[in-house]
């Protein structure tokens, strides 16, 4: 999956030192088919992305999108996949490489394997080791720090090299003529290529360095962007990283050898030259002053080896005399050697730098990924793969010092209608269902203990915030009626009673729980009709509580938030107007809180 992983960065050009996070495009088709859905699916990444210190590395959620391979999907007949002898309608989580099979005329067929895929993801997230990731806050947007401080021109009569040589900024000059030859002499260096005219004429100039190919011209513009990478490879060199990310930033230090040092005062060859004889004089009046043995002498001459005492003083003249190290030779006696011949000699490497910087970046992405994944995957558990729904000791993410909650759906209880008290926890139960789903269809681990189908359909409808009227309830009946109803198929639904009238509320929702009932759906209906319902309970229906026992010192619920399984609760708004009495101490709420205890 890293390979996979790393193609998306590259492909979708995330960049670790993007100031503003790409939009990509996503399918409007998903696992979560309703906005309300989608919304605890987002909040539920943004918690893990606080982990993230790139804007762009919470993309790589896209990559974990069920509709991948969704489209080519689509235009294969839907009657060619089976599962379990029955027609399977293609909507979810997973992609061509899922269907094993052979070929029937032109279409693909052969038996689902739902769970592959997050089987797959998981045993990726579980290869992540504990990584830190804080040095890559201190990276900085690379900016070129380093220029050759000598004067370089390329020259050619090939007009279509002279024009791709303009294409990337070389300083390039066409040679048609003797008369343009005249110029060349202010230059330190003259890259010749594609010319055979002059090449003659060219050769007596000393400063001509002749290259094979255009791609060999001005080999200093690779240096001119890895200088601007300096610092940050000299961070991640010191920083803890992986095995992929320490080879490429050993690979491209070494690379930025060639222009350390460089001096910040512009030279001359003949400034060099100039300086020759007075760093040998140096060099040979500081050896006159030692004692070498015979023994060394001997191995000098014999070897062509320089002793290691001559080596330090050799070293000392050349940085005293303030000449660049890298245009001079360590040999006795000191010679003046050209930068550009030892870039020349380095270019397989220096023109493999926009690639290797490319393919650092992308890995720096992949690597702020799987460290923010590390710290929030510890001490955790993957779910496992099941026909029922068993949530155990689990805990919500969104919540601080959440209690831990069971609660489990199965074949012989496919509908929870929830009940209990207002502020009990009912919403939160539902979004805590979506949120453990949501990390099991990634394949991260969750805290507590989780086994579930592969649902490949999610509807959460959330409470309706507006008022009761036709429209609302016309949206809602629209809304269900678009559900296509299976065993992979979840329904959360949150008092949707109030977008009608009571008296009738009942009825609609236990007429809807017996409708996917009986199409194998699984169902949670928080409500607050209860009593009403029980009545009439469809099979393979149970009626759950969530029970407040009253309020705390400080006037709060006092409310066991695991809901008691087959026991309806009341949604006690006595003690919800209690609480206001003793918060507000208000003449109403007081009143009002008299006038309930009377009865």
């Amino acid at each position: 999956m890293e390979k996979e992983l790393i193609k998306f960065i590259d492909e979708n050009n995330l960049s670790p030192f993007n100031s503003e996070k790409t939009r990509l495009s996503r399918e409007n088709d998903s696992l979560f088919k309703t906005r309300d859905g989608k919304a605890v699916y987002n909040r539920v990444l943004a918690i893990i992305s606080e982990n993230f210190i790139f804007k762009e590395t919470s993309n790589l959620w896209n990559f974990f999108s069920w509709q991948e391979n969704l489209e080519e999907i689509k235009k294969l007949p839907k009657s060619n996949f089976s599962l379990q002898g029955k027609t399977q309608v293609f909507p979810g989580p997973f992609k061509i490489k899922d269907f094993e099979g052979s070929k029937s005329g032109t279409a693909s067929w052969g038996v689902l394997n739902p769970d592959l895929e997050i089987k797959k993801r998981q045993e990726f997230f579980k290869k992540i080791q504990k990584q830190e990731n804080e040095v890559l806050k201190c990276l900085s947007i690379p900016k070129k720090s380093w220029k050759p401080r000598y004067n370089i021109l390329a020259v050619t009569e090939d007009e279509k090299t002279f024009i791709e040589l303009q294409k990337i900024d070389c300083p390039v000059q066409f040679i048609n003529s003797e008369n343009d030859l005249d110029s060349l002499k202010e230059y330190d260096i003259i890259q010749v290529v594609d010319c055979e005219q002059f090449s003659r004429a060219l050769e007596q100039f000393p400063q001509s360095v002749f290259v094979d190919s255009e791609k060999e011209v001005y080999l200093e513009r690779y240096l001119e962007t890895l200088s601007g990478w300096r610092q940050n490879l000299e961070l991640l060199s010191k920083a803890e990283t992986n095995e992929k990310i320490s080879l490429i930033v050993s690979e491209l230090l070494n690379l930025l050898e060639l222009i350390k040092n460089n001096p910040e005062e512009k030279f001359t060859r003949e400034k060099a030259e100039a300086s020759l004889e007075k760093i040998n004089e140096n060099i040979e009046k500081e050896i006159s002053k030692l004692s070498i043995s015979g023994t060394s002498l001997v191995s000098m001459l014999s070897q062509g080896k320089i002793p290691q005492e001559f080596k330090g003083i050799i070293s000392k003249s050349i940085k005293d005399s303030g000449i660049p190290e890298n245009i001079l030779t360590d040999s006795l006696p000191v010679k003046n050697t050209n930068i550009a011949e030892k870039i020349k000699r380095k270019s397989n490497e220096l023109q493999k730098i926009p690639e290797k910087l490319k393919e650092l970046s992308n890995l720096l992405v992949l690597f702020d990924f799987t460290s923010g994944i590390s710290k929030f995957t510890e001490n955790k558990a993957f779910p496992e793969y099941s026909e029922e729904l068993n949530i155990s000791e689990s805990k919500n993410l969104f919540l601080d010092n959440a209690q831990p909650i069971s609660f489990h759906l199965n074949p012989q209880n496919r509908c929870s209608i929830l009940t209990g008290a207002n502020s009990g926890g009912k919403t939160t139960l539902l979004e805590h269902i979506i949120q453990l789903l949501t990390l099991f269809q990634l394949g991260l681990p969750i805290e507590g203990k989780l086994k579930t189908p592969v649902f490949t359909e999610i509807y959460y409808f959330a409470k309706n915030k507006g008022s009761t009227n036709k429209g609302a309830f016309e949206t809602l009946l629209s809304q269900m009626n678009k559900i296509n109803p299976g065993e992979k198929t979840l329904i959360l639904a949150d008092e949707i009673e109030s977008v009608t009238e009571p008296g009738i509320a009942g009825k609609i929702i236990c007429a809807t729980a017996e409708y996917f009932i009986e199409r194998g759906c699984f169902l949670v209906i928080a409500t607050h009709l209860g009593q009403e319902i029980q009545k009439s309970l469809p099979n393979y229906a149970r009626v759950d509580g969530i029970e407040a026992k009253g309020l705390d010192e400080y006037y709060e619920l006092i409310v066991d938030h695991n809901p008691i399984l087959g026991r309806l609760a009341s949604s006690t708004p006595e003690l919800i107007v209690e609480k206001m009495a003793n918060s507000e101490k208000t003449d109403y709420f007081n009143f009002l809180n008299n006038k309930i205890k009377l009865k």
